[in-house]
């Protein structure tokens, strides 16, 4: 080894070298130096999980249990998100009117004239500035069954109603009174509606404008309108008015027409329901077309659950459901319950209870009077002449009354409603006119206001629940009342004709209609006298009757005459009607009353006489047992 290096032991230790003596020389040697062996190499742990060890300790996690929901509020969070807010700039747009051309500009290219209102003095054209300045404006509000943000946002996001009515888009005879904008905004929001206006406040204007917004909204494109077929006339003649813009078809023609109509997508599609019910049966399942909306007009038409229909009306595929009618309860409350089913708010064969009822009615129902919402439309004068029998007729009529009581006397157990239901029949016609001699006191009283109303030029309508009636006073009306008929025998393509003819010609004064055809549908506010020759069974069809006469466009006060024979079947059958009128205003008011029967009953049409069978060595009353209320039911 040379001199000055390293010596490494086996054991890797190092020892210094050993200094060089020389032999001879007296050199000392130098001291032992004192050695610690260190090892050089670094010994470094590693880990699987990562880079040292604090990852493998787990950390102490304390936990605290918080609710995310309200109690007091079921499913919904008790927490709001925030929202970063977003800057906005707010526009006043004008009204839709503002946008539109001048006046005479618009009445020079289109034709239209400006209808002026009447007259205002100077003192009150502040008041009325004031008025108009403060017009509240009637806004659609979203249905009650509207969940989805999107259709909340499309009703309340449109304009006010009288801004999308306003300006030269929307043609319109006339601006429509307040509670008609409330009734058409109602009908736009509702998928299920049953406008039950009373007669003479416009439900056909408010339905076709209605119509007309849905269309250009688009929210439907395909409407059938159901009526009775005396009333397609009167419906073409509205639309015509209110939306002249619109193509309405009338289902009409012989089979293969028919057919084609049915099939074809146009917007409104008029049918009468004898029609509809006969098309319906003869069109297979995929034939059927759908529609975005059924209306049916005169609805009481489908009261009976269990007609033909009733149930065709149902069956029609559609999304939304409106009923019109001035007397939704005719008879009993119970007809509500197929309105209702029709509507699609109860399911099939549902039956609510009262409470029910009430309920459904508020959020289905619109029903507004001509007292509440026409405070100034002109007065209807009820007048009841009480009229003395003549000699003939009263002879007639005792001599029939007796022979018919003695008839049923022997009956006996047999008696049914159809045998007093007759002779009821025949005591009305012999108080209408005695029928071997022609006398009648109605016509002397009849022909004596004719004169008068003729001479001044008046015009009137007369009402009867027979068509041979109105045939024997056509006959003996004098010439000078310009008679004209309007019943169920006359031709349908003539019905039109007679009405024009009555509304237009100075020297017709006086219409003789039937109950059955001319008391629903008809527009005749230009007659100021109506005559209730002989009493029907149900007070709401007089009242549709007279509502013919007392609408709105009336200028004077209507005058109602009702023809009652003293001591006669009338004279009782008119005390009946009139406690039946006041359940009838009650059950369409406050809906408190038991299910008891608007027309007259079994026990009640019994009831008009008194009527025993023998019994032993006695007599008993003869009279079907009352129905029981429900109230005595439950």
């Amino acid at each position: 080894m040379a001199s000055g290096e390293w010596r490494i032991e086996d054991d890797n230790k190092r020892v210094a070298p050993a200094s060089p003596v020389t032999v001879g020389d007296a050199v000392a040697s130098e001291p032992q130096v004192t050695t610690h062996n260190s090892s050089l190499a670094l010994v470094a742990q590693m880990f699987p999980a990562g880079h040292n060890g604090a990852l493998r300790r787990w950390p102490s996690v304390e936990t605290q249990a918080v609710s995310l929901f309200d109690k007091r509020a079921g499913l919904i969070p008790s927490w709001k998100p925030h929202w970063t807010k977003v800057p906005t700039v707010g526009l006043t747009f004008p009204l839709g009117f503002e946008f539109q051309p001048k006046a005479d500009k618009v009445a020079e290219k289109d034709g239209l004239n400006k209808i002026s209102g009447p007259k205002v003095a100077e003192s009150d054209l502040a008041e009325l500035t004031d008025r108009s300045v403060h017009k509240s404006m009637t806004r659609l509000k979203p249905p009650s069954d509207a969940i989805s943000l999107a259709d909340r946002l499309f009703y309340l996001l449109q304009p006010p109603l009288q801004t999308m009515l306003a300006g030269q888009e929307l043609i319109m005879p006339f601006e429509p009174f307040p509670y008609q904008f409330e009734g058409i905004g109602w009908l736009f929001q509702q998928k299920s509606a049953l406008l039950a206006d009373e007669m003479g406040l416009g439900k056909t204007m408010q339905t076709i404008t209605a119509i007309r917004l849905l269309l250009r909204a688009g929210q439907i494109r395909r409407v059938l309108l159901v009526c009775p077929k005396p009333l397609i006339p009167n419906w073409q003649r509205e639309f015509k008015a209110w939306a002249e813009e619109l193509p309405l078809t009338v289902l009409e023609g012989d089979g293969t027409r028919r057919r084609m109509l049915w099939q074809m997508p146009v917007p409104v599609l008029l049918v009468n329901y004898e029609l509809l019910v006969r098309d319906w049966a003869d069109m297979l399942d995929d034939e059927k077309p759908k529609f975005d909306l059924v209306v049916l007009d005169e609805a009481q038409r489908i009261k009976n659950r269990d007609s033909c229909t009733s149930e065709t009306a149902r069956s029609v595929s559609r999304k939304r459901s409106w009923a019109l009618t001035g007397t939704p309860i005719e008879n009993r409350p119970e007809e509500m319950h197929t309105l209702f089913e029709y509507m699609t708010v109860i399911p099939k064969g549902g039956t609510p209870d009262l409470r029910q009822m009430q309920r459904l009615s508020r959020d289905y129902v619109l029903r507004r009077t001509k007292d509440l919402v026409m405070k100034d439309l002109p007065p209807r004068i009820d007048r009841e002449e009480y009229l003395e029998l003549t000699s003939a007729q009263k002879s007639a009529y005792l001599d029939a009354e007796q022979n018919g009581i003695v008839h049923l006397n022997e009956l006996g157990d047999q008696i049914s409603v159809q045998h007093v239901f007759e002779l009821v029949l025949r005591l009305k016609q012999i108080t209408n006119f005695d029928p071997l001699t022609g006398d009648s006191v109605k016509f002397e009283r009849l022909a004596a206001d004719m004169e008068e109303i003729a001479a001044s030029g008046g015009k009137a309508i007369l009402f009867s629940q027979w068509t041979k009636t109105i045939d024997w006073l056509k006959e003996r009306l004098p010439a000078e009342c310009g008679s004209l008929v309007y019943h169920g025998g006359v031709p349908h393509k003539q019905r039109e004709p007679i009405l024009r003819q009555f509304k237009d010609d100075p020297n017709s004064h006086l219409l003789l209609m039937s109950y059955g055809t001319g008391a629903v549908g008809l527009n005749l506010q230009f007659a100021g006298y109506v005559f209730l020759y002989d009493r029907w069974w149900n007070p709401a069809v007089e009242d549709q009757a007279i509502n013919r006469a007392h609408r709105i466009g009336v200028k004077n006060a209507v005058i109602v005459t009702k023809f009652i024979c003293k001591d006669t079947i009338e004279e009782r059958i008119d005390r009946v009607l009139h406690e039946k009128r006041e359940l009838f205003r009650a059950v369409l008011g406050d809906g408190t009353n038991s299910n008891a029967s608007l027309s007259l009953t079994a026990s009640e049409i019994f009831g008009l006489f008194d009527l025993k069978a023998r019994h032993g060595k006695g007599t008993k009353k003869i009279a079907p047992k009352p129905a029981e209320s429900s109230v005595d039911a439950a």
